[in-house]
Formats: C-alpha cells, sequence, structure tokens
C-alpha cells in the first residue's frame, strides 16, 4: 500500500482541521451589533468557506461602516483570541495530521483566513504540523477558484492530481475538485451536496494513513 500514499495531503483549516466556524460567528455577529444592524445563524452560514473580503462585504451590507481590511482584521483578531482560550480540533484531525507527519508524506495548510491565525493553529502544539502554509492573502482568488490548492502543491513540489485534498465546505471541495486532487469532503456544519466525485467521512476519527492511500488507489484504479 506504501506505493500508493499520496503525494501529499492539503489540509481547509476552517471546519476541517479545527472547528473554528462558531468562532468565526460569534466574531461576525459581534460586529453587526456594534453597528446596530441584524446577523442570523444562517448568514454565517452562508460564508462557509467564501472568502474573507467577501465576509466583509456581507457585513457592510448590514451595516458596519469599516473598510474591508478593517472588517478582515478585527474578525481575525477575535477568533485568534478564542482560539488562544481553546484550539477547537475536529475529531480526529490531529491525530491523522501528527501519523502522516511520521509516515512522512508532505503537508500544506490552505486557508482563505490569514496568516496570523493559520500561523497561530500550524504553531499550537510546538511541533512542525505543516511543510507549507497558503493563506487568503497568498493568492489573488479564493475558493472555489483552484489558485490557493495549485499554490500548495507547487509548494510541495508535488503535482496536485496527486494529492489528497481535506475540505469541509462547498467552495472548498470546489477548489480541490478544480485542482484536480482527489478531494475528501468531511462536513462540519454544512452539507455538501451531491458531488459524485468526492469521498464523504462524517468525521476524520479513527482514519489513517492507509485509509488515505486507499482512497488513493481507488482512483488510480478508476483512471
Amino acid at each position: 500500500m506504501t506505493s500508493s500514499l499520496p503525494a501529499a495531503v492539503l489540509w481547509d483549516l476552517d471546519g476541517t482541521l479545527v472547528d473554528t466556524e462558531p468562532y468565526w460567528a460569534i466574531a461576525e455577529a459581534s460586529l453587526v451589533r456594534e453597528f446596530n444592524g441584524e446577523w442570523s445563524k444562517s448568514d454565517g452560514l452562508e460564508l462557509i468557506g467564501a472568502g474573507l473580503l467577501t465576509t466583509a462585504s456581507k457585513l457592510q451590507s448590514r451595516g458596519v461602516d469599516l473598510d474591508p481590511e478593517e472588517i478582515v482584521a478585527r474578525l481575525t483578531s477575535s477568533v485568534l483570541e478564542q482560539s488562544r482560550a481553546a484550539v477547537p480540533w475536529r475529531p480526529g484531525a490531529l491525530e491523522l495530521l501528527l501519523s502522516l507527519r511520521e509516515w512522512g508524506v508532505p503537508t500544506a495548510l490552505v486557508t482563505m483566513s490569514r496568516r496570523p491565525f493559520a500561523e497561530f493553529v500550524a504553531g499550537s502544539t510546538g511541533s512542525v504540523l505543516f511543510d507549507a502554509i497558503v493563506t487568503g492573502e497568498d493568492v489573488s482568488m479564493p475558493k472555489p477558484n483552484p489558485e490557493a490548492y495549485l499554490r500548495g502543491a507547487s509548494l510541495l513540489g508535488v503535482e496536485p492530481q496527486d494529492s489528497i485534498v481535506l475540505e469541509d465546505s462547498i467552495p472548498g471541495v470546489m477548489s480541490g475538485r478544480a485542482a484536480s486532487a482527489t478531494v475528501i469532503g468531511i462536513p462540519a456544519h454544512v452539507d455538501l451536496g451531491d458531488f459524485d466525485d468526492i469521498v464523504i467521512w462524517p468525521t476524520l476519527a479513527g482514519k489513517s494513513v492507509e485509509d488515505l492511500s486507499r482512497v488513493v488507489f481507488e482512483r488510480q484504479a478508476r483512471r
């Protein structure tokens, strides 16, 4: 099975590696309330997987009278502060990530969040978890555009079609598919729809490097 190891595993951050979506929801709602606007749970769910400037635009439409970069900075600061109190790892995610490191499989963190938050999570265990980090500042087009995952694969020196993307959102799944990677969806807060060419795992709990290798092998067999 080792011949079928993925060339690399590219991880989404929010909702996939860590369940910070509730932290973002708190930050968004608090900022809108500060400007006497209205914000609902469904508003936040619609933004899962979107670029932060898209989020800023929606908050502006709800009355937040700040420029987009200030909105992004305020949201990121709030989520970072909440995460410092407790990093909310998704079930099985850290264990699988550490196992990939033991097997020598290259890993990248590919997120539309800003670099300070991504680097905080990546360094929160005191171990090196990723060989590369791609953030929203590093790309010109956010997910669902494939640029972020293509950049992640390039930084690792691998072909995207030989890599696995782990995602929890529809924009992220679309980004990984457009990059020609094998996509495994791990839904957290939103349904991932009816993509017939991705694998769905309810969580990463109990999942192993061998399970990832099996997904690669099955995809190679279908080519």
